[in-house]
């Protein structure tokens, strides 16, 4: 999980528009990145696809308040809220957003590419959630003392792994992720806590060690240690993933605890 998840952006940016702190043209450029459309289809009282500004601001008009991020995977439904059918559908994808406020809705990414250049189009599913709290996602306080646990466990996993010693292969990976994570792109968006970007950095650390990890370098050459590379870094990344949602949920877990 070396790249910042499309519904991470939606959820943080998304934020910061419904709190009026950032403008609309600016929160879509900053949604879509490196993608050449985004759409969304489904969204009550728009009968066709619309686009991101559009559609961030009908949310805002049927009395939507913020949007959680979700990182769902295959027996971990990390942030979901149900229907079956919903989940299902995050699932498969990986992410979604979920809507705080008077509307419950969820949006979840389907990327199609399209064009001779591969240009990749997204488009979000807009489909109805139940009004429930999500599941096992911590708070970013406990989300950052799980963290350093987390770390430090990567650490004695990736040495018993050998991965540090691995050769120019873990090197070049190591040396990849650096450079994504210094081209001084913004984390989260104006109106989180410092120290909710603080958790998703470090979150985006420790992920970063176990895809490495788990991408094939370090020192595993048979069937038994794959599999009991796997066993030792399973753990840790569930531990990353649930703390990257908290750090992204930061916001609606601030304005709630705000509210009289």
């Amino acid at each position: 999980m070396l790249d910042e998840p499309r519904s991470g952006r939606l959820a943080a940016w998304g934020n910061a528009l419904l709190a009026g702190l950032a403008a609309p043209d600016d929160v879509a450029e900053r949604i879509a990145a490196g993608d050449a459309v985004h759409r969304v289809a489904g969204l009550p009282g728009e009968p066709a696809p619309v686009g991101l500004t559009l559609a961030l601001g009908r949310l805002r008009a049927l009395g939507v308040t913020g949007l959680r991020l979700a990182l769902p995977v295959s027996g971990h439904p990390l942030g979901l809220s149900g229907p079956p059918e919903f989940n299902a559908r995050a699932m498969a994808a990986g992410e979604a957003v979920l809507t705080v406020g008077a509307l419950f809705v969820g949006l979840v990414p389907e990327v199609h590419e399209a064009g001779p250049a591969g240009d990749l189009h997204v488009e979000w599913q807009c489909l109805p959630v139940r009004d429930a709290p999500p599941a096992d996602v911590p708070s970013l306080g406990e989300a950052e003392r799980e963290l350093a646990e987390a770390l430090r466990d990567a650490t004695d996993a990736l040495a018993q792994l050998d991965v540090a010693g691995a050769g120019p292969a873990a090197q070049a990976a190591l040396d990849a992720y650096r450079a994504r994570a210094e081209r001084g792109r913004e984390v989260l968006a104006p109106g989180y806590p410092p120290r909710a970007v603080r958790v998703l950095e470090l979150a985006q650390r420790v992920a970063a060690l176990v895809s490495i990890a788990s991408d094939g370098h370090g020192g595993a050459v048979s069937a038994s240690q794959i599999a009991t590379r796997a066993e030792l870094l399973r753990p840790v990344e569930r531990t990353a993933r649930r703390a990257q949602v908290a750090a992204y949920n930061a916001y609606v877990e601030e304005a709630e605890r705000r509210r009289p």
